[in-house]
This record gives structure tokens, sequence and C-alpha cells, in this order.
């Protein structure tokens, strides 16, 4: 099977790790790689952001399409344009949010999320919601630190403003595991688990899984009513997009 995990922003450091975190977990046989859209924005912190990137995500999922792509994983702690997504797709589309809350919910009563930066707690509060999720949620947390903070090479001080916080949140929220709320992450859950002593869920490495065993059981995106195709086809309006 392939599994295409796109990256909504234009930051191909991302793009890299997404892939190499995934390689590593999925079932021999499973094809697994990452992409990102032509043009967009380098991080989403806003709503604009959002805005713009899920045009994006929808170009990558109708060229997975053509390319024989059987399930794709969106990688960011919105989950930007995942239902737009799985209108255009066949196969499933797994948010990364979405597979992070469920994935806390097996292994745990309540959990925290770890977001960042602290404007992006809206973002994060929308999914709870639109999952069913937020009375399974202790706290919702952030840490004043930018994404593209994510991709340098001494994560350190991220790693410190992580586990202080985390502790605050077991502490304080008595949650019972800890969702990490950006998808530049994944190389901080070995050593919180460790640290903490709880699990630590990446929302990008859990959807991976998701996705992998949705095409095992042969289930696709429902196309009646809620995710049908698009009525229309607006490619052309945005050429540089689309090529």
């Amino acid at each position: 099977m392939r599994i295409q995990i796109i990256n909504p922003n234009t930051t191909g450091t991302f793009t890299e790790r997404l892939a190499l975190s995934a390689q590593a977990i999925v079932a021999p046989g499973t094809e697994v790689f990452a992409t990102q859209p032509l043009l967009g924005t380098p991080s989403i912190e806003s709503h604009t952001d959002e805005a713009w990137a899920t045009l994006g995500v929808i170009a990558q999922v109708q060229a997975g399409e053509a390319s024989g792509v059987d399930a794709y994983v969106v990688a960011c702690f919105g989950d930007t344009g995942v239902a737009a997504a799985r209108e255009v797709a066949s196969g499933p589309v797994v948010g990364m949010t979405e597979a992070a809350l469920f994935s806390a919910c097996l292994v745990a009563a309540t959990f925290s999320i770890i977001t960042l930066p602290p404007r992006t707690l809206i973002h994060a509060r929308r999914v709870l919601h639109e999952c069913g999720m937020h009375q399974r949620c202790a706290g919702l947390r952030a840490i004043d630190v930018l994404v593209d903070d994510c991709c340098e090479e001494d994560n350190a001080a991220l790693y410190t403003a992580l586990l202080d916080e985390a502790r605050i949140a077991l502490r304080e929220d008595r949650s019972e595991a800890l969702v990490l709320g950006c998808a530049g992450l994944s190389e901080m859950v070995e050593p919180l688990q460790r640290a903490l002593g709880v699990p630590v869920i990446d929302g990008v490495n859990a959807a991976v899984k998701m996705a992998e065993g949705l095409v095992s059981l042969g289930l696709m995106t429902s196309k009646q009513n809620s995710f049908d195709f698009p009525p229309r086809d607006l490619r052309g309006q945005w050429p540089a997009l689309f090529a």
C-alpha cells in the first residue's frame, strides 16, 4: 500500500522529518512518503495560514489520487484541510489531531494537550469539539515557541519547555497521557515518556498506523453525503498551485 503524508506548510525540513519518522514504523510492504504544497505558508499558526494551506492540501491529495495513493495523513495539529481532503480522496484521510486524540483515549481516561504557540490553542479546541473529545481532555496548554523553532538542530530548549509544561499538566490537570500538538515534535516522544512515565502521543505516527490499518481493512472514505466528491472543479483558478 502507499500512504502519503501531507505537510500543509512549505518547510522542507519538516517534510523530510515526517517521512523519516514514518518510514521507521510502517509494516513491511507499506510505502510511505511525504509531500508539501508548491505554494503556501512556511508554518501554520493562524486562521489565515490555515485557509491558504487548505488549498495546498487539496492539491496534494489530487496529485496523490492521480498516482495511486491508498491513504493520506494530514500532518498539522489543526487537521488543516482534512474535511476538504476527504471530499477529494477515495481512500482514508487521517488527521494527526484526530489520530492523537483517539489514541490517547485508548490508553488513558484523560489527557492533556501541549501545543505551540499559544495563539494556536483555538485550533486545537476546535478539533477537540469536532471529534467529541472535549470531555476527555483534562487540559489544553501551550508553550511560547514558534512552529519554525521545531526545525532547529539544537532542540534542548524546546525539550525543556515541553518537559516543564508536561510536569505542570500532570500535576494540575491530573491527566494520564499527553498529546503533543505539533507535527514537528516526534523526536520528543521517547525522551518525554522516559522522563514522565506516562504515554506521550505524536499524532503523525499515530495517524500513519491508523491509515495503514484502515487500508488493510479495505475501508474507504464514505461518499454518502458529507464527504461526497466536490460539485465543481476550480483548479483552473490556481494554476500555479495545481501544476
